[in-house]
């Protein structure tokens, strides 16, 4: 079997050729160099970064071109390599392309200007600089650290490889002895041809090598970065940050590939990380931010502590991965007094970045320090907020009886955390109990992610998105069974406004449609990730059907409407995206109120929604045509008071927390809750002035005509009005369609909701006759074959969309 070196300790052509230091180096004592000097030499050094990423993706896409035809030959009567070999082999070569594909294009979109202004390019401005100087200006305002920070920081990927590599090459060197066919691929892979328009040959071993020998060049040209990089610089401080954990890094993978960063379990099988992360730890006192480790047979927490220089980590608690139960839930609320620490919290971190940006345009000596107790400070504020907003839980509970509940930052953290535990779980064995010590001891230098999910305020953001993004979430399709559905969208950067929004939960169907905008004020996003969740008939647990990332493209979407359908899972869902650049308010230090909807204008509800039917209206008729058709009663038999008042308290409060308390309590109490709004708002939903003209229309003879009077009154009501009657009236009427288990007929509905939709402008002393037209209009609207459907939103201009 072939092995690993246990240092890698090759030398590269593009950086200096420094010896390899296993401990955390920080860069040489500073020569005598002038700043220009240093500056042009790390210009010549980062231009050679470049194009050595250019080489190294090369290397990278050749040896993943056989993946996907060895894949399919697997499945067939004659295959190069079995399914799991394939997987074996490539394992995390794609990641790896990916990390590299995304440093690659932002260095070079960094660097792309600096090329265009090449110094023999400046001889015909009018300028008093030379071109020396203004390289040297140029250069000086050139910010890379930040790109470097972020990469070290995904640096883990290489773990699994790096772990893997010994069974990849043993794989490749057993099938190249017994298959002909694949040695001769193995021998002779070419590449793609480069900027010289030549092709390269490589063999399968040489390039599975590649990314062994990548890993150490990074510790390597941050060491000259930093070497050349004046300490009055604003890249600085973040590039030793970023050679310190690079240098972190690589001295954990000498010591694993010595001691082979695993313990020896029963049945020969040997304890290796498979993750780790921070999360939020959850016990009965409060929560503290936590790391989390994976291991093959077990989750251990622990809390990362400074013994003067030296990190460590304290034990916290651990569960084994066997028999292991899951269970997730929405967005943990906070209370009321952290919500106001929340807001004041993002706008001091609001503060901070403006503080920082103006610092970092001047890039002097003088304001360096400042500058690093600024990062500091919004660092700090960062981790209070990733400590404290609300979240999503995860609840574990072990066959041992033992339970534990995490907060994850964002759904997607959540998402990947439950796959891998529970893909992990469902391969395990069960263990001798772990020496917790030892285990946790260790973990310092098996450790994959040195920080949490901080953002960095970088020199130049003319790329990042700082505005308003709406986002149209309208329809999907692809389910195979009937569901209410909704789909919780997040974008990233700052967390200075609320990065996450969902939209309403859809009828019961396997085509579900929203219509529903969401605005996001953003600073900094990049990405826009979607996530479809499912409700099923009788099931208390939501379902994650799907996810997609979406990389946000400030071009095409720049104050256009941009439609985009993308697969989540089996599902497809399509949205529009639009993007519109202004600079931003100060996030508020009041905690954000929602304004009450019951007792309130029901065209004033809509308008602050967005929409043409009001969300109680809908969330409501969701709820009960998902579990209430077939109750006898329905909207006859009142809920229990109690939990129609709490109702009405959620909705005038908490949108979501309503959602969840509808899930829980008596189908009754649901539709308790929608009659009482309908009869609680100020004006009626059919407009007083109308009910003259409709009784008229009761007493046309003629049945057609009749019915024709009554459609022309009801399309000149006004637009929400309409919508939500529409809305309402179709839903009643999928109620009597069950009328043999519900018992309520069209009669019968009529006679519930005529009262509450339809008032006279002067209530008479007789209100026989007004009740009998009240009942008769809801009727009549009923059995209507030709009624209309409702829209729930207002849609796009289909001049201002781009497909």
């Amino acid at each position: 079997m072939a092995s690993r070196p246990d240092v890698f300790t090759d030398e590269t052509e593009w950086v200096s050729h420094s010896p390899l230091q296993t401990e955390p180096c920080l860069p040489s004592t500073p020569t005598l160099e002038s700043p220009d000097d240093l500056l042009q030499k790390r210009t010549v050094v980062l231009k050679g970064v470049l194009i050595s990423e250019e080489i190294y993706l090369t290397e990278l896409e050749t040896l993943l071109m056989p993946m996907k035809a060895l894949k399919a030959a697997a499945g067939t009567s004659q295959p190069l390599l079995s399914t799991e070999q394939v997987q074996t082999v490539f394992y995390q070569i794609p990641e790896l392309r990916d990390l590299h594909k995304d440093f690659y294009t932002s260095l070079r979109a960094k660097l792309q200007p600096d090329e265009m202004m090449d110094p023999g390019s400046q001889q015909g401005l009018e300028t008093e600089e030379t071109p020396v100087m203004q390289l040297c200006h140029r250069e000086h305002h050139l910010c890379v650290g930040d790109l470097f920070h972020k990469f070290v920081n995904q640096l883990g990927v290489y773990r699994g490889f790096i772990d893997n590599y010994e069974n990849a090459v043993y794989i490749v060197q057993k099938c190249m002895q017994s298959d002909q066919r694949f040695r001769t691929l193995a021998e002779s892979m070419m590449s793609s041809k480069g900027s010289d328009n030549v092709k390269t040959k490589y063999t399968f071993e040489a390039l599975l090598y590649k990314p062994l020998d990548r890993v150490m060049k990074t510790t390597l040209v941050l060491h000259d970065l930093c070497k050349h990089t004046p300490p009055n610089h604003p890249d600085s401080s973040t590039l030793q940050e970023a050679l310190r954990l690079s240098s972190s890094f690589l001295s954990g993978v000498n010591e694993r590939s010595q001691c082979k960063r695993s313990v020896k379990l029963s049945r020969g099988e040997r304890r290796q990380l498979m993750r780790d992360g921070f999360i939020v730890d959850v016990y009965e006192n409060g929560h503290n931010l936590r790391h989390l480790f994976l291991y093959t047979d077990m989750l251990l927490c622990a809390r990362l502590t400074s013994a003067g220089r030296q990190a460590q980590y304290r034990f916290c608690w651990y569960l084994p991965l066997v028999g292991l139960k899951l269970h997730w839930a929405a967005e943990h609320l906070p209370s009321p007094e952290y919500q106001v620490k929340i807001s004041k919290t993002r706008a001091k971190m609001y503060q901070l970045k403006q503080a920082l940006q103006q610092h970092t345009k001047g890039g002097k000596v003088s304001v360096s320090r400042a500058i690093d107790r600024l990062r500091r400070k919004l660092e700090e504020c960062e981790i209070w907020l990733l400590t404290n907003t609300p979240s999503f839980t995860l609840d574990l509970h072990s066959t041992s009886g033992k339970s534990h509940t995490i907060r994850l930052f964002s759904l997607n953290d959540l998402i990947e955390w439950k796959e891998a535990i529970e893909k992990q779980s469902g391969n395990c064995i069960e263990t001798v109990p772990p020496d917790l010590l030892s285990v946790t001891s260790s973990c310092i230098k098996l450790r994959m992610t040195q920080q949490p999910p901080l953002n960095r305020v970088q020199s130049n953001e003319s790329s990042h998105m700082c505005g308003s993004l709406y986002v149209m979430v309208q329809s999907a399709c692809g389910l195979q069974n009937p569901s209410s559905a909704y789909v919780c969208v997040e974008v990233d950067g700052f967390e200075f406004y609320d990065r996450r929004k969902q939209t309403c939960l859809s009828a019961f169907c396997v085509a579900p449609q929203w219509d529903e905008e969401l605005v996001f004020q953003v600073d900094g996003a990049r990405k826009l990730l979607l996530v479809f969740v499912s409700q099923y008939e009788n099931d208390t647990q939501d379902e994650i059907v799907g996810r997609a990332v979406l990389n946000l493209d400030t071009d095409n979407m720049l104050k256009k409407w941009k439609k985009v359908s993308c697969s989540l899972g089996q599902v497809d869902v399509t949205l529009s995206i639009k993007y519109m650049p202004h600079p931003l308010d100060p996030p508020s230090t009041a905690p954000l109120v929602q304004e009450p909807v019951f007792c309130v204008p029901i065209g004033q509800v809509a308008m602050q929604e967005s929409v043409l039917v009001p969300h109680i209206v809908r969330s409501c008729v969701e709820e009960i045509e998902r579990r209430g058709l077939s109750e006898e009663g329905i909207y006859r038999i009142s809920g229990a008071s109690t939990e129609i008042q709490a109702l009405k308290h959620a909705f005038n409060t908490n949108y979501r927390e309503a959602v969840s308390k509808l899930r829980s309590v008596d189908v009754n109490a649901v539709s308790g809750t929608l009659k009482l709004y309908f009869r609680e708002l100020p004006l009626p939903l059919i407009p007083s002035e109308r009910f003259k003209e409709l009784a008229d229309a009761l007493d046309i003879a003629d049945p057609y005509l009749r019915a024709d009077s009554m459609l022309t009154l009801l399309q000149a009501l006004p637009d929400v009005n309409r919508n939500t009657l529409l809305f309402l009236l179709h839903h009643l009427r999928r109620v009597a369609e069950r009328k043999e288990e519900n018992k309520m007929s069209l009669s019968n509905l009529a006679t519930v909701f005529g009262p509450s939709l339809l008032r006279p402008l002067v209530a008479r002393v007789d209100i026989s006759q007004e009740v009998e037209v009240q009942v008769q209009v809801i009727f009549l609207y009923l059995q209507c074959q030709n009624l209309p459907e409702a829209l729930l939103t207002k849609h796009l201009d289909i001049d201002d969309l781009e497909t």
